[in-house]
């Protein structure tokens, strides 16, 4: 699985980086996503669907 991340959607609400915080980052700049890893350790697998899942933006998705 990778993530795939749409910068220019992303409202900075940190909900990705709430559900799990080993993946997801906030930017000290501008407050948007980044990504620690694009492909998540499977022990982070749910929480990363979670996050996808929580964005209220619709600024993660996930391919195979």
């Amino acid at each position: 699985m990778r993530i795939v991340v749409e910068r220019d959607a992303c409202i900075g609400a940190g909900q990705c980086v709430l559900t799990e915080p080993r993946v997801f980052r906030q930017s000290e700049e501008d407050g948007m996503v980044q990504l620690n890893t694009d492909r998540p350790a499977p022990d982070a697998v749910e929480a990363v669907e979670t996050a996808v899942s929580l964005c209220p933006a619709r600024a993660l998705s996930l391919e195979p």
